[in-house]
């Protein structure tokens, strides 16, 4: 038997699961006696199992307060978890029903008064998790990822060094050296300022973006930790560099977010800094996750080097 089906029969799946997406984990679609659940095979060595029972039980908690997010989907015995004979880790959380609202590449659908809606509702389901987050009296034993200076920025970036990636010539890499550098003392002073620093999801792309009838739903909390509130609208404005309507759209998710918690001017003139800090992130994430003929490494460090040079020159403004 496959691990998935080790794992779905760990559940009680009453059929086999159905693979759906592979990218720091692969997940399942698997029908329950109890519904519909995304079982989760994690992957090996990216997450402690003390940081994928905070996730659980960060929505868990999240959930119970209303929030559209997936809830866990304990084992009939009770377990959230299932240990695989390779020494992996598998978890189960509901199956939310949604569209995504978008691909990373491909351009929004929908007219610019239509995408900037779109925005302002997200950015108030942002500011709307923050806010529950800090609502929740964390147990002994929390462990999650640091997306903070070190985590980003630091000798040894959780996704990798992405001034030393092996696809950049020597002039790029100077480049993203000195954004780095950059980055560093923006992100000093927005803390010495501060910062709001909390959990936050950490990945809030396009395809984990739900849209569905009652407003949007957000999925796939596996990158979720400690970091600034701003990185989590600063991810959302990442894959919206090249739309037309960018600084509508920056405006909307800002003034939806703003909406809810309070976003000072700092804060707005400050999503540059933090959507740089995603690009930069992003362009170290295929260092060794994808191979030489991938084209998508090449993409990400152009990006990235793209806003480094707008950034560094004063070039844009959102929010």
């Amino acid at each position: 038997m496959t691990p998935a089906g080790l794992a779905a029969r760990a559940w009680g799946a009453t059929a086999p699961p159905q693979k759906v997406a592979e990218r720091e984990n692969a997940v399942y679609r698997m029908a329950l006696p109890t519904g519909t659940a995304a079982l989760r095979l994690h992957r090996a060595g990216y997450q402690s199992a003390a940081a994928i029972r905070s996730e659980l039980w960060w929505l868990a908690g999240l959930a119970a307060g209303g929030l559209p997010v997936p809830a866990p989907v304990r084992r009939p015995g009770g377990a959230a978890s299932f240990r695989l004979p390779d020494g992996r880790l598998a978890t189960a959380v509901a199956w939310l029903e949604g569209t995504p609202s978008g691909e990373g590449g491909i351009p929004l659908a929908g007219t610019p008064g239509e995408q900037a809606a779109r925005h302002r509702r997200l950015g108030r389901l942002i500011a709307r998790v923050h806010d529950a987050t800090d609502r929740l009296v964390l147990p002994r034993g929390f462990a999650r990822p640091r997306w903070d200076a070190a985590g980003l920025l630091g000798p040894r970036p959780r996704w990798g060094r992405f001034w030393a990636a092996p696809w950049l010539s020597a002039s790029e890499a100077r480049s993203l050296v000195a954004a780095r550098r950059h980055a560093r003392r923006a992100l000093a002073r927005h803390a010495a300022a501060g910062g709001d620093f909390g959990l936050i999801h950490a990945d809030v792309l396009r395809e984990n973006v739900l849209l569905r009838p009652g407003g949007p739903a957000l999925i796939d909390f596996d990158d979720a930790g400690w970091g600034f509130r701003l990185y989590d609208l600063g991810t959302v404005l990442s894959q919206d560099l090249a739309e037309p309507a960018l600084p509508d759209l920056a405006a909307a998710l800002a003034d939806g977010y703003a909406a809810v918690r309070p976003l000072s001017r700092t804060d707005r003139d400050g999503l540059a800094l933090f959507t740089l800090l995603r690009c930069l992130a992003s362009a170290g994430w295929p260092i060794g996750r994808m191979p030489p003929d991938d084209p998508r490494p090449r993409r990400y460090a152009e990006r990235a080097l793209g806003l480094a040079e707008a950034v560094l020159g004063g070039a844009i403004r959102l929010g």
